[in-house]
């Protein structure tokens, strides 16, 4: 799904007169009326709060933007990267990345480096690490059904519960055990022999750089780029109404005939489309079907959940606490998830030189004690963690503001898959409705994942085109990188790993020990037979002076009839150990090369993990 497409009107005439309603002002919705827009639609999009963005907002409190989770900017997927340069152009700024991880009172570089993992963790934890990983090396799980199995196979259970267990189950408030292996397998392109074979023989021209270590970032947070979309919607004809959220959706069979907007003063308006589009979360959309699901899709749907957050933002009288763009704190004994530093992803966040500002990030359940606790509360709580982790004094935080953000990460818990395929067909047989977006598809996407979404809405509902929406981002893998030549060089480097994977498996596939040694003992049997056969034919008093030397090593051989037969056994007892030998330490090189060059790609891996928990 990352290939570079543009929407096109070459397959059939637009026709503009089409009324299309599109449900959420996030970047998936947007996205779809901004392109609806560019096509010469005049779209109506709702959005229940009272700020664009979704979960790509940026909040403002005082001059203080603040970025609810940090949204860097970087794709693989052309048409929006083109986007993103439409609409803000120079707005955009170069960021350098630096995170860290917060564990038992020290501060580790992430991904881990030797010597810095080496002393904070201290010598003998570090040799249990390697010796763990070693060992699920040699004998992973056989199947990796859960979160908790695919990181152990990867890196090992006590790196495992050292430095993922403790913040996942904050992320996701449920164990380890509970969480699918599908969303880390989404979330990250997996470890195969092409991986490492490919980054071994080829080489870009020019650099590929990762854009975990560099990225793009509005000037005043994501924020900007979804205000700029809606003027760009509004200036071509479109609307986007705030604080109108859908109360129900009314339905004549599998039509959609129109929505019911409620505002804050509890009016409500019917507003009738011919076509829509919904970001909306798709629970809250089945319970809102006039007349209602099926019984078997609202139960399917009130098994479906989310893990909410909400971002205690501070202000502080100091102007440069750390370096990181944000860190991840691992430690159990604070509640906070991960720390922000605005200051650090743009100086233009900040409204003054002296001051700076913090977003810490707490993961929760609406309803929770945490999500219930006032903000003063919470803002207090934020002031004493910050100074439990070392980052800041209580003296020096002068203000703070709370903003609580609901469904932000659609969980992957055990039962999720079947209850989502009951969904998911009931309303792929709407016909006149596409879902689209993280929330509209139950699906942990990322923000250009979910732009592309609504681009693909667009082409299925003004092309004719048939993009299945549910399979964006479902092929396990996510590149974080761009290239400085050309985006065709990835896509070619990975069509020759393919290639290369299956030669790599025929050069390098496994020795049969006892097969090679058969194979290299009945050689030397015979060649030591005929040898000693050819000298007894040939006979006299110098025959096989210098053969017979082996007598000192096989006792019992001699240039003889007899021992020629007698050489043929330790030819083949020598050929054989020599065979099994050499096919043991060839497989022993083979096998510690390989681990070597995944656990390179592992550390390259290790830091995208934690970026999209």
């Amino acid at each position: 799904m990352g290939e570079s497409r543009k929407l096109s009107s070459e397959s059939k005439p637009i026709d503009t007169d089409k009324k299309v309603v599109v449900i959420g002002a996030g970047p998936a919705g947007l996205t779809a009326a901004y392109q609806l827009s560019k096509l010469g639609l005049t779209p109506t999009v709702l959005e229940k709060a009272d700020i664009v963005g979704g979960l790509a907002r940026t909040d403002n409190y005082r001059g203080f933007h603040f970025d609810m989770g940090g949204h860097r900017f970087f794709t693989k997927v052309k048409q929006v990267q083109e986007m993103w340069k439409e609409v803000l152009g120079d707005q955009f700024l170069r960021r350098p990345r630096l995170s860290r991880i917060y564990y038992n009172g020290k501060y580790f570089h992430y991904p881990l480096k030797p010597w810095n993992a080496l002393f904070g963790l201290g010598f003998f934890q570090a040799i249990l690490i390697g010796c763990s990983y070693i060992r699920w090396q040699l004998f992973p799980y056989r199947e990796e059904d859960t979160f908790e199995q695919w990181v152990t196979n990867r890196f090992g259970k006590r790196l495992f519960e050292t430095f993922f267990k403790t913040y996942t189950e904050k992320v996701w408030g449920v164990p380890c055990s509970e969480l699918k292996a599908e969303w880390a397998a989404q979330r990250i392109k997996d470890l195969s022999l092409k991986t490492a074979v490919v980054s071994m023989f080829f080489t870009p021209k020019k650099t590929i750089k990762t854009l975990i270590e560099e990225f793009d970032y509005p000037r005043l947070g994501p924020g900007m780029m979804w205000r700029a979309v809606t003027e760009e919607i509004e200036k071509r004809g479109g609307s986007v109404r705030m604080e109108s959220g859908v109360r129900a959706i009314k339905r004549d069979g599998n039509k959609i005939l129109g929505v019911v907007v409620g505002n804050g003063n509890g009016q409500t308006t019917t507003i009738e489309g011919g076509d829509f589009i919904s970001s909306m979360p798709v629970t809250e959309l089945i319970r809102g079907m006039d007349p209602p699901a099926p019984p078997e899709v609202l139960a399917a749907a009130d098994h479906l959940s989310y893990r909410d957050f909400l971002t205690v933002c501070l202000v502080v009288n100091k102007r440069d606490l750390f370096p990181d763009n944000w860190i991840y704190i691992h430690d159990p004994d604070v509640h906070v998830g991960r720390i922000q530093n605005y200051l650090n992803w743009s100086p233009d966040m900040v409204p003054n030189t002296v001051q700076t500002s913090l977003g810490l990030e707490y993961f929760c359940t609406e309803g929770d004690e945490v999500w219930s606790m006032p903000d003063d509360e919470l803002i207090a709580l934020g002031k004493r963690e910050v100074e439990k982790v070392g980052l800041a004094q209580v003296e020096d935080i002068v203000d703070g503001c709370v903003v609580r953000v609901e469904k932000a990460y659609p969980v992957y818990d055990a039962a999720y898959a079947q209850y989502l395929s009951v969904v998911r067909e009931f309303v792929d047989n709407l016909e006149n409705l596409q879902t689209i977006g993280r929330n509209g598809l139950h699906r942990y996407n990322n923000q250009d994942h979910a732009m592309l979404t609504g681009m693909y809405a667009v082409e299925n509902l003004m092309f004719g085109a048939d993009n299945d929406l549910w399979a964006v981002n479902t092929d396990a893998e996510y590149h974080e990188e761009i290239s400085e030549d050309a985006a065709e060089t990835l896509e070619n480097v990975d069509a020759v790993g393919v290639m290369i994977e299956g030669a790599v498996e025929n050069v390098f596939s496994k020795l049969d020990r006892v097969a090679l040694g058969t194979a290299l003992g009945i050689v030397s049997s015979v060649c030591l037979f005929l040898a000693t056969l050819i000298l007894v034919i040939k006979g006299g008093p110098d025959a096989g002076a210098t053969l017979g030397l082996l007598s000192h090593y096989y006792p019992g051989f001699a240039i003889s009839f007899w021992g020629a037969v007698v050489g043929g056994v330790y030819g083949f007892l020598t050929g054989f150990v020599v065979g099994y030998l050499f096919a043991f330490l060839r497989n022993a090189v083979v096998f510690v090369s390989m681990a070597v060059l995944k656990r390179r790609a592992e550390q390259r891996l290790l830091r995208r993990l934690l970026d999209h928990i």
